[in-house]
């Protein structure tokens, strides 16, 4: 059952529905929202690090929102800062030039705008398409490319696709070569490009199981039973589980939030979040060149996620964590089960059998799941943090849903992609993640060293041409911490705290880890979506901390010009020598659609691992007690 606390018994409680409502409110009481004007976030104001270390319990706690307020169509923000504690406005400021996320209320207006305009019911008439409630219509993040339609408004690029009945996948038929420029503030339908028509692809592609049959009929019931019930607590938003502690929060922008991540009262991070992420396709045509959606600042991850189903999204002893979030007219809007959390069992995690002296030891590894989906356009995004018994911690992400494609003549070849059904082109396109890791290893005051194996060329102290040792070097500045994935060396990030020491007498530390896929972008730095996301070049940036430094391109990456967010706050070049540092990683995967790929997507996986390097003075996961009793061998 899903849980949100009634009242906020921590500054980092999620927000309940009365404290969104009454922020809305506070804003409309000053006279200064106008009739009809739209919220994009109403969004918990996280307290500073110092005031957070500076609070205990039963200390008195004000509540802060920021709210961003789309008063009209001109491409002015209104920022405002509001205690709900209080009932007080305590900053308000009109941003001029900058557009918020897309609103789900601008897009729906966009969609019957669309199917309405003459124009664009002539443009499907010429391919013979008469019945227009059977349109889809898809509004997408138009970016920035010179079009005079960009210029002082928010817009939209919505492209189509052809439904034979509502619950139909109307991927399967896009109608290619048609683009329609909408402008979102005033609902007004700029123009329709027509590039030409191609024939619809003339197959469905259903997955509903209906579609399928005969279904598998040997799968075997799978239960997973914890008589006892789960081995964590749940107090507010607080989990405990195996000595650690964590905060489960949400964010409109970044979906699940890990805060104040510690084990056994020792701090590991402050604050873990997905930043942003950007899809860029590699296609230069006028149908897909323009599609380099920013998820999570253009769409919002958390405003996109899904409410997930036992037994579905996750099995096992399941935790639910609803989340509260602003709707775009002021009210409280619950998802319902936004965030699972779970145990699972993980295979062994240390085992060994010893031949002389006739002894075998193995113990089996648990792992706590903590998860959320988010549905952003044709894509599910599943979102997973995994706290394990030997003090790692595991971020990955799981894309799966469906390829955003066009249509082509069936057996011909197109260079930017590949044909994954008769007529229907996917083309090649990326799915870049970067991750605000804000870590304090043992403390906020920590280094980054950079660590690779060096191989040491053949002579006189190497006379069998085998050795290798490892090479650290400290990253000084953020300029030097402009880093990237070097496989081959095995490559990897420590964060040490100088003044703790192991019982080594060694600094304690962790490690950033590239585990699975890490591209960087492979548009070229000159181009619109390489300057709009300056921070999928690299797949490491150090800055120190900063609080108003969260959204790695920026706060308005919606039509930005680019620049903005890692690229421009790392150019001071800050010093990150014993200081709170904090790493920004980027990932992601590289995808050339194939057929396995149609109608819908399998899960692919991508992500990386934080582990302990000194942290502890010998393997943390000793005290586990033996499986079964002890009579595993």
């Amino acid at each position: 059952m899903g849980l949100v606390p009634d009242t906020a018994n921590h500054p980092l409680s999620m927000l309940t529905a009365a404290e969104v409502e009454r922020a809305a409110a506070i804003c409309r009481a000053t006279g200064k929202v106008p009739e009809g004007a739209l919220f994009a976030h109403l969004v918990l104001a996280e307290p500073d690090k110092v005031v957070l270390a500076g609070w205990s319990p039963g200390d008195p706690i004000d509540r802060c929102v920021r709210a961003q307020i789309v008063p009209g169509p001109e491409l002015a923000l209104i920022e405002a800062l509001v205690s709900v504690t209080r009932g007080e406005v305590l900053e308000w400021r009109v941003v001029e030039g900058e557009r918020p996320t897309l609103l789900f209320t601008e897009s729906a207006h966009a969609v019957a705008a669309v199917r309405a305009n003459p124009e664009f019911r002539a443009a499907l008439a010429r391919r013979g398409i008469t019945d227009v409630d059977n349109v889809q219509v898809d509004p997408w993040p138009a970016g920035t490319f010179g079009y005079a339609a960009e210029v002082g408004r928010r817009i939209a690029r919505c492209i189509s696709f052809v439904r034979e009945y509502p619950e139909d996948n109307g991927y399967a038929r896009p109608i290619e070569g048609l683009v329609v420029h909408v402008d979102l503030g005033r609902n007004e339908v700029i123009e329709v490009i027509d590039h030409g028509a191609v024939a619809l692809p003339a197959q469905h592609a259903r997955y509903f199981a209906a579609d399928h049959e005969p279904l598998r009929s040997d799968i075997k019931p799978l239960h997973i039973t914890q008589p006892e019930g789960p081995s964590f607590t749940v107090e507010g938003n607080l989990v405990e589980w195996q000595k650690w502690s964590v905060r489960v929060t949400f964010d409109p922008y970044e979906g699940l939030v890990l805060h104040q991540l510690a084990y056994d009262g020792r701090s590991v991070a402050h604050r873990l979040s997905m930043s942003e992420m950007v899809v860029p396709y590699g296609d230069p045509g006028e149908m897909h060149g323009f599609k380099n959606a920013f998820d999570a600042g253009e769409w919002g991850l958390g405003r996109m996620t899904q409410s997930l189903t036992l037994g579905c999204d996750c099995l096992g002893e399941i935790f639910y964590f609803d989340a509260v979030l602003g709707s775009e007219r002021g009210r409280a809007w619950t998802i319902t089960n936004a965030i699972c959390m779970h145990e699972e069992d993980y295979d062994i995690l240390w085992k060994h059998v010893d031949l002389m002296g006739g002894t075998s030891e193995v113990r089996r590894s648990r792992r706590l799941v903590i998860s959320h989906i988010a549905t952003v356009g044709t894509y599910e995004y599943g979102f997973y943090r995994y706290l394990s018994q030997d003090r790692t911690v595991q971020l990955e992400e799981k894309p799966t849903g469906i390829l955003s494609v066009g249509a082509m003549e069936p057996g011909s070849t197109r260079e930017w992609g590949n044909e994954v059904a008769p007529g229907v082109y996917a083309p090649f396109h990326q799915h870049m993640f970067c991750a605000r890791l804000d870590l304090d290893v043992d403390g906020a005051v920590n280094r980054v060293y950079e660590v690779e194996a060096e191989v040491v060329p053949p002579g006189d102290g190497n006379p069998w041409a085998n050795a290798f040792r490892a090479r650290t070097t400290l990253l000084e500045s953020e300029t030097a911490a402009r880093r990237v994935v070097n496989a081959a060396t095995s490559r990897s990030w420590r964060v040490v705290n100088e003044g703790v020491h192991n019982g080594m007498g060694r600094p304690v530390g962790y490690k950033l880890i590239p585990t699975m896929s890490t591209p960087t972008l492979l548009a070229d730095p000159s181009s619109s979506v390489g300057q709009r996301a300056g921070f999928a070049r690299h797949n490491l940036w150090v800055t120190p901390y900063a609080p108003d430094e969260m959204r790695a391109a920026g706060d308005y990456p919606n039509q930005s010009a680019g620049g903005d967010g890692l690229p421009r706050w790392t150019a001071a070049d800050r010093d990150l020598v014993d200081t709170d540092v904090v790493l920004w990683y980027g990932f992601g995967i590289t995808h050339l659609p194939r057929p396995e790929d149609w109608p819908v997507m399998p899960v692919e996986y991508t992500g990386f691992l934080l582990s302990p390097v000194g942290f502890f003075d010998r393997n943390p996961a000793l005290d586990l007690p033996p499986s079964t009793g002890g009579v595993c061998h």
